[in-house]
């Protein structure tokens, strides 16, 4: 039986990898064992910057729903939150999208609303409130708010989508 030298298999794999090292400077694309250190280098660098891209943009995101959620009166917890309770299940991306490019729209409701809402339940809860209290029904009238939010959210999307 003829020994096997590996001729053709030991030059595919080295020509894939100095393919790969195209427009590395110096010995790094010219030599075998430089260009195999320096593709895998790379190749794990490639390999975390795709998970970090996916972190980045989740924060970008955020950092948008929540500037545009701050406009209309609510932070970004809240807007949230009441997506969730109104079964409104849009994803961070979307909504961003929407904070962006909707401006017009005020996609996440308007300071007129909250500011009277706000002011009648003042008046209606009195003065001699305690501090627990009125914190509890700040978050309560916000979870409402996001929620009302969150409705006028759909319709908006909804007008937006037949429109198209």
């Amino acid at each position: 039986m003829p020994r096997a030298k590996r001729g053709n298999k030991r030059l595919e794999r080295r020509k894939k990898i100095l393919k790969l090292a195209k427009g590395y400077r110096g010995t790094k694309s010219k030599l075998y064992r430089s260009a195999k250190e320096s593709v895998e280098r790379g190749l794990n660098f490639a390999y975390t910057g795709r998970k970090l891209k996916k972190r980045d943009f989740r924060s970008l995101w955020i950092v948008r729903i929540g500037a545009a959620a701050r406009l209309n009166g609510l932070n970004y917890s809240q807007l949230m939150h009441g997506l969730k309770l109104a079964a409104i299940e849009l994803d961070r991306k979307v909504l961003a999208d929407l904070a962006v490019h909707q401006r017009k729209l005020r996609p996440f409701g308007s300071n007129d609303q909250i500011a009277g809402e706000c002011q009648a339940e003042s008046e209606s809860r009195g003065n001699a409130v305690h501090r627990r209290d009125r914190r509890n029904a700040r978050v309560q009238q916000g979870a409402r708010h996001a929620v009302q939010i969150g409705s006028q959210l759909a319709k908006e999307l909804a007008r937006i989508i037949v429109d198209r």
